[in-house]
Formats: C-alpha cells, sequence, structure tokens
C-alpha cells in the first residue's frame, strides 16, 4: 500500500524548525557554525523555490474544483490566477536568494576564524573512524549532535583526561577539525564529524592552566608503531597501552586513505 504525506503536517514541521532555527541564529556562540547554516539553507532554499513551483502548477491542475464561499467558479478564476502569478514570483525571487546564498557560501567557506578567549584551551578526548563511527555518525542521524555528544562524552575521564592530554601535546586553541569536517557544540563540548569520511571527534574546553603557555595547535606527536590504526576506543573504557586522544592529523590520513584528500 503506498504511503501518502500530509503536505500540511510537513509545512507546519518545516516552518517549526525555522523558527527554531531564527531562534539559533540570534547569538552563535562559535563563528565556525556559521559556514555550515548557511550551506543548509542554501539547500532549504533549493527546495522552496521546487515547493512554491509545484503550487503553482497544482493550483492549475485544480482549477476546475475552484470556486468561493460564496459558490462563484468565475471569481475563483481571478482568485486562482492572482494566486499562481504570486507563487510563480516567489519561486522566481527564491532562485535569486538561492544564487546569492551560494556566494555566501563560497566566500564564507574562506574565513578561518581565530579563537575569542586565549584563556580557554581545548582538549582531545576521542577520535572514532570506520566501522568504530558507524552507530555515532547513525546516531547523529536519528537522534541529533546532542545525543552524539552525550555518547561520546563516555570517554572523558575528568582531570585525568586534561592530565594526560596536557602530558601528549594533545592541547588545542580551537577544538581539533579540518575544513570539510561538520561542527556541533554543547556546552564545553565540540563534536567534529565527517559522513562522507567516516569520523567522529570529541574535544572538551578547559580553562588554560597558563595561558601564556602556547598550545600544540596542530602538532602531533609520532604514533608509536604498536598504535593501532583504526579508533581510539570501541567502547567507553579505557585500556592500557591504547591513547584515546583525537589526533587531527588523522583526519588527513583518513582522506589520503580513502583518495579524497583536498
Amino acid at each position: 500500500m503506498p504511503t501518502f504525506h500530509d503536505p500540511a503536517a510537513d509545512a507546519r514541521e518545516a516552518a517549526e524548525a525555522l523558527r527554531g532555527l531564527a531562534h539559533a541564529t540570534a547569538a552563535i556562540e562559535d563563528p565556525r557554525a556559521m559556514y555550515e547554516v548557511i550551506g543548509n539553507l542554501l539547500a532549504s532554499t533549493r527546495y522552496l523555490a521546487q515547493v512554491t513551483d509545484q503550487l503553482a502548477q497544482n493550483h492549475h491542475r485544480n482549477a476546475a474544483q475552484a470556486t468561493t464561499d460564496h459558490g462563484d467558479p468565475l471569481a475563483a478564476r481571478t482568485l486562482l490566477s492572482d494566486t499562481i502569478d504570486a507563487l510563480r514570483t516567489a519561486s522566481a525571487r527564491l532562485d535569486q536568494a538561492e544564487v546569492s546564498l551560494d556566494q555566501a557560501s563560497g566566500t564564507a567557506g574562506q574565513i578561518a576564524w581565530k579563537p575569542d578567549d586565549p584563556q580557554h584551551r581545548w582538549v582531545s578526548i576521542v577520535f572514532l573512524q570506520g566501522e568504530e563511527a558507524d552507530p555515532v555518525i547513525e546516531i547523529i542521524d536519528r537522534q541529533g549532535t546532542d545525543a552524539a555528544i552525550a555518547y561520546l562524552a563516555g570517554w572523558d575521564y575528568g582531570e585525568e583526561t586534561v592530565s594526560d592530554a596536557m602530558e601528549n601535546g594533545y592541547v588545542y586553541d580551537t577544538a581539533p577539525q579540518s575544513a570539510a569536517d561538520r561542527l556541533a557544540t554543547s556546552g564545553d563540548y565540540a563534536l567534529t564529524y565527517s559522513p562522507h569520511l567516516g569520523y567522529v571527534g570529541l574535544s572538551r574546553r578547559i580553562d588554560a592552566p597558563n595561558p601564556d603557555a602556547p598550545a600544540s595547535g596542530t602538532t602531533t606527536p609520532p604514533v608509536p608503531e604498536d598504535e593501532p590504526r583504526p579508533g581510539r576506543h570501541r567502547r567507553p573504557a579505557r585500556s592500557e597501552g591504547t591513547s584515546s586522544w583525537f589526533r587531527p592529523d588523522a583526519i588527513n590520513e583518513v582522506a589520503e586513505n580513502r583518495g579524497l584528500f583536498r
């Protein structure tokens, strides 16, 4: 039996999502999130242009059924024509908005945001890739990034995590990520992930113990030969001799191994 969608219900859901987006973008704490927002707005605008054009077509297709509250089909024809013209105008203007958003996305993607608070640093919690990352990416798809952050926070051992990060040099000015990553934040946590390359990573913001001490940036110490190449963990528990830290260079490794580095 075919499944029928209720367009009115879908439209209400879309309007509610946009209302939430309008609220969320009133003040954006992490400017790095803006690039992804622009990209999603670009995709949404394309769909809105398609929807308005299809609404115009559907008004025309069902013209024979049109009348007014007073049962006047002749008056309804004028109303129908005006509605179709307005919808087609909206579709054309949305096409123009799409062009502008596409331009904004291209230029925004070239902006690198500097940290605005030198009193804080970021320590890496965990990096998973391949099959180990698949369950987390599924959580993101089904439940959202907040649920994924809550799950990966199981690898955070508090002060022990911070101490190990300091000792091994896995401390950064900003949450470790590449230009192709998607970024989501919740509280002091930052989730970076790439469904395309198949990896996820979690880092946490901390107070810098010494504001004048340089962060390690993207420098990564050599990887011991006996360290496993896949993700750092399969479950939220630490085993002896296994590092759990998210390493930015590992992102490039994934891209190079899959022939996707750019």
